[in-house]
């Protein structure tokens, strides 16, 4: 994941462009894409495709003739969606357009300007201290053209055709944790399902921030229905500790199954209530369609210092970060898949179970007493109204033990699997 982090990371990405197609490009190595181009002008429920942007070059050139913000070192260095200029200007004049963090003097900030016609640069505060007043070259060799939004999709099917969603923006430039970290877990995530057959049909999209998931509702609309659990990836790669957004709903089957994976994890987490501020939770959470989808960041939406700046870089991620975060992942993704309901087909007391040979199959397990345990409590809540994480939660075991016991006894036809 972190290799695959570092080969994303230089590239220039916007809401639109060729760096979103070389970013899917390369994700297309690892996972087959369906990738789809959306032209400039199409109506996405209350929001309009936009021309689509390309940078090739940029600088500010000193009296000298050196390039003292130059794109070619860092995509940041260019305000997103810039729109062309090659004027020589005082720097007087020039201030205007200039992008700094005083509080941070050597980081360079990401800024853009997606849907107002604007042109400026990011750069180091102590960058711009150090230069004289004078005269300086600036050139932004872009273009806005219509052209087409891009996203893709890749499905790894599942034993129903009901879906979850896995979702991730990619369109920051030259910013590890936000997002590529979380498009690289996406992709690790989307191999590992593959492995298996899952339950669900698992649905996962790769697409601009805001716009991009606007863009996958208003043309999945018709069927938008058959996602029923969702989760955003974002920020998965740094330092801090794990943090689940909850759904609008607050108690979809996803939020009961993040607090529970992160709970019985013992992990250091935090659990938030859904706000309509943040990543594309936002646009599935929106109340015409109300879909039970969640977020997963490590440090959450603008909570460390190195949001959306030079900061975020290579070395603010680590392998063992994202490989946390995959594996939270992978173990919600087993509990959802397993949390099935059963109707106990011999109600009327406890069934034999030794006649069975059930007791005899645990024998030698280190285990045994939990799992005998568990046997009854799926027996006695198997009543076509609970599903095995109420049965996990209320016994205060293992959920795959419960979900264990929850098989054998179903190929003792003792239950039945309802849904």
């Amino acid at each position: 994941m972190y290799a695959l982090v570092e080969r994303l990371y230089p590239l220039c990405r916007s809401i639109t462009g060729d760096g979103v197609r070389a970013t899917l490009d390369i994700v297309g190595e690892y996972i087959p894409l369906d990738v789809h181009e959306v032209p400039t002008g199409t109506q996405v429920l209350d929001w309009t495709v936009p021309q689509e942007w390309n940078i090739r070059d940029a600088y500010i050139a000193d009296p000298e003739g050196n390039r003292v913000v130059d794109f070619a070192a860092s995509s940041l260095h260019v305000l997103g969606y810039s729109v062309p200029v090659a004027r020589t200007m005082p720097l007087s004049e020039l201030r205007a357009h200039l992008h700094t963090l005083p509080d941070q003097p050597s980081w360079v900030p990401y800024r853009t300007s997606y849907y107002k016609p604007d042109w400026g640069f990011c750069l180091a505060q102590e960058t711009l201290d150090a230069m004289p007043d004078g005269d300086y070259e600036v050139r932004i060799d872009s273009t806005l053209a219509d052209g087409h939004l891009t996203y893709a999709e890749h499905v790894v099917p599942g034993q129903v055709a009901d879906e979850v969603i896995v979702s991730c923006h990619v369109c920051h430039p030259s910013l590890a944790n936000d997002n590529m970290a979380g498009v690289a877990v996406a992709v690790f995530l989307a191999q590992e399902l593959a492995r298996e057959t899952p339950y669900y049909t698992y649905r996962f999209i790769f697409a601009p921030g805001t716009i991009g998931a606007i863009t996958w509702l208003a043309r999945n609309a018709d069927r938008v229905e058959r996602v029923k659990h969702g989760l955003v990836l974002a920020c998965a790669g740094d330092p801090g500790s794990l943090t689940y957004k909850q759904s609008r709903r607050g108690d979809a089957e996803i939020d009961r199954v993040l607090r529970y994976v992160l709970t019985a994890s013992e992990r250091p987490h935090r659990v938030t209530e859904f706000t309509p501020y943040g990543y594309d939770e936002r646009q599935y959470c929106s109340p015409g369609f109300d879909l039970g989808v969640g977020s997963l960041t490590r440090t959450p939406y603008a909570g460390y210092p190195e949001y959306h700046t030079s900061a975020d870089n290579m070395d603010f991620v680590s392998p063992e970060a994202m490989a946390d975060t995959l594996a939270v992942c992978r173990e919600a993704f087993a509990v959802l898949d397993h949390n099935r309901r059963y109707l106990n087909l011999s109600p009327y007391g406890e069934p034999q179970l030794g006649r069975r040979g059930l007791y005899d199959a645990l024998g030698g397990r280190s285990d045994t007493k939990q799992a005998q345990m568990a046997m009854l409590w799926v027996l006695n809540l198997s009543d076509g109204e609970h599903g095995l994480l109420d049965v996990a939660e209320r016994s205060g075991l293992p959920f795959d033990t419960v979900a264990a016991a929850a098989g054998a006894l179903h190929d003792a036809g003792l239950i039945k699997a309802g849904r």
